[in-house]
């Protein structure tokens, strides 16, 4: 049997896990152990995946895109380069690199995956990331829900304890809570709870936001009006909140980030720590509600809980330990890299289907309600977008479940199954998954309305499918649903995979990192930098070969900056007359400012 592997598909960064004698791990790619979940098309179009797709975004937003992952499920399409992209293949982009790194690891070919998604994802969504994995070349083996993945590499060693954990998964785009029972190496997941759009992102967003204000408070500029300006801005919330969580004070320092009359505007403020947390503090309040409705869903309390297991990147943020765990009453634990912990989870299930000898069974539940639009009649008249629940959530996955449902006429000979996905008792307030129409229906009894056998087949990787049966006539109708998302046929799944072999071909497999290539150029053709950017080059490519992360990080910053500059002024000059331009001495500036157009 060949190999298979866990990968850990997400937002922000993604990575692949395995089981290598007994123990998960993580499969690194060079100093990499996590790469970025970025895919871009250089100027050249040529194709580049991760770190360099990561570093092209600040220069050339407009031929990147990151955090895709919220988009799964939807018909939203991205025009990067002369290409149109679905979510869906995106996504394989970054499954394709994943590929790569476990080929390059384990020396042999890798068709076989597991992959994980938020435990709250939709069906849509789910068979999303199916195709995505069928269009990167994968016989995709399961689906699994990251908080059960995190929390089974958390069980693997401990088949001889019993407990009740919560498993608080923060992420970079999404947010999950689980309550796992763990019995003598079975994890039973009782409850699982969440948002599909809360994470990181949207604490960047939100101190991209304060510091936009900050500079059109003092500059009268708007840095969002400008897509790379709003980059590099985004770039710099996410450095500064990251560096908060170890630091109380963090100064942000955007040299040349718009211009005005053609004097350079920097930002340059400091933030506090406090005040970046009251910026996300009610996002948080969120998580709590979402942690309180997965305990009364699993007949808990607080008290029942042994353990909160932190999971994602996000929770390294100081006030997410502190709300928690003033919420909970325990100390949040991060006993496994919570950067880590999804993807060698994802491996110990792989290990698991591959029938490797380990003490873990995990039984998993459906986080929705499932079930359709009916109608009543109620004091003889007809009320209609009810919500019919089929299958309720936390139902222990696989299952199947059917219910009868009757015509409201006897002479009516069509039925309209509409398939939601919610809480909600009104129909139209929950998802719609899809539709189908059932007809030439026959009565069961003369005299009365026509009746249909619904039934639910729910599968191991939370993926929907639905099929009916008239009862009169024996005629039984299996259905793929239509909706928002549009499953792909496999002629359709084959024509993306061959794209994605195209540009893979010519792209990500000998493209290199676009970075070090536009820096080289420049020292090649460029006297007054050469020097600078010929060290920032040495500097990054030692850092990467020794595995200094923090170092490469901080060199790859400052190229990319010194870049963004030279290419700045590269474009600049076509426009703008430079012995006019370096005739403005500084002392002229506030002059200039005074000056409208026409005197300009």
């Amino acid at each position: 049997m060949s190999k298979i592997i866990g990968i850990d598909l997400g937002t922000t960064f993604s990575a692949v896990g395995t089981v290598r004698e007994g123990v998960p791990i993580v499969l690194p790619n060079g100093a990499e152990r996590i790469i970025p979940s970025v895919v871009g098309v250089t100027p050249d179009n040529a194709l580049i995946v991760g770190t360099p797709a990561r570093n092209q975004y600040v220069l050339y937003p407009e031929r990147t895109v990151k955090s895709i992952k919220r988009s799964m499920g939807t018909d939203l399409t991205v025009q990067l380069g002369e290409r149109t992209y679905s979510p869906a293949e995106l996504s394989a982009i970054i499954l394709r690199e994943m590929k790569r790194i476990a080929e390059a690891n384990l020396g042999e070919p890798i068709e076989r995956a597991v992959i994980t998604v938020p435990a709250y994802f939709s069906d849509a969504a789910r068979q999303a990331t199916k195709e995505a994995g069928e269009i990167a070349g994968f016989t995709v083996e399961r689906i699994i829900n990251e908080p059960t993945a995190a929390a089974l590499a958390y069980g693997l060693d401990r088949a001889d304890e019993t407990q009740i954990i919560a498993v608080y998964d923060l992420g970079g785009g999404t947010f999950d809570v689980s309550i796992v029972e763990l019995n003598q190496g079975v994890l039973e997941v009782r409850a699982s709870h969440g948002d599909t759009h809360l994470g990181g992102d949207d604490f960047d967003d939100r101190l991209m936001e304060y510091l936009a204000h900050l500079f059109r408070e003092e500059h009268g500029l708007d840095p969002r009006d400008d897509r790379k300006a709003l980059a590099r801005l985004t770039r710099a919330a996410e450095q500064a909140k990251i560096a908060l969580s170890s630091q109380p004070f963090v100064q942000v320092r955007e040299e040349y980030l718009m211009e005005k009359n053609r004097r350079p505007l920097h930002l340059d403020v400091e933030i506090e720590r406090h005040d970046f947390e009251d910026l996300i503090r009610d996002l948080l309040q969120g998580t709590l509600t979402a942690f309180d409705a997965a305990l009364r869903d699993a007949g808990l309390t607080k008290g029942d809980l042994g353990k909160v297991l932190l999971v994602g990147g996000s929770t390294r943020i100081p006030l997410v330990w502190e709300m928690l765990a003033e919420h909970v009453g325990l100390d949040p634990m991060m006993e496994i890299n919570p950067d880590e912990a999804v993807a060698l989870g994802a491996g110990v299930q792989a290990a698991l289907i591959a029938g490797e000898p380990l003490d873990a069974i995990l039984v998993d539940v459906t986080p929705h309600t499932l079930g359709i639009e009916v109608a009543d009649i109620q004091f003889g008249r007809v009320v209609e977008d009810r919500f019919g629940p089929i299958i309720h959530r936390n139902t222990t996955l696989p299952t199947t479940r059917a219910q009868v449902f009757s015509a409201l006429y006897p002479d009516q000979r069509a039925i309209r199954v509409k398939v939601y996905q919610g809480e909600k008792p009104i129909a139209s307030q929950n998802t719609l998954l899809g539709e189908f129409l059932f007809e030439d229906l026959e009565q069961e009894t003369e005299g009365l309305p026509p009746r249909i056998t619904v039934q639910f087949d729910l599968d191991m990787n939370g993926i929907l499918n639905v099929s009916a049966v008239d009862r009169g006539s024996g005629q039984a109708t299996q259905t793929t649903l239509r909706a928002a998302h549009t499953r792909l046929s496999p002629n359709d799944r084959a024509a993306a995979s061959q794209r994605i072999d195209e540009l893979w071909q010519t792209g990500a497999a000998v493209s290199g990192d676009p970075l070090l290539q536009r820096a080289k150029a420049w020292v090649q053709n460029e006297e007054e930098q050469a020097h600078e950017l010929a060290d920032l080059v040495q500097r990054l490519e030692a850092a990467e070969r020794d595995g200094d992360l923090e170092a490469a990080a901080r060199w790859r910053e400052e190229l990319t900056d010194l870049l963004y500059d030279l290419e700045g002024a590269a474009s600049d000059s076509d426009e703008v007359d430079d012995e006019a331009d370096n005739a403005i001495d500084d002392n002229e500036w506030d002059e200039l400012d005074g000056l409208d157009e026409d005197e300009e």
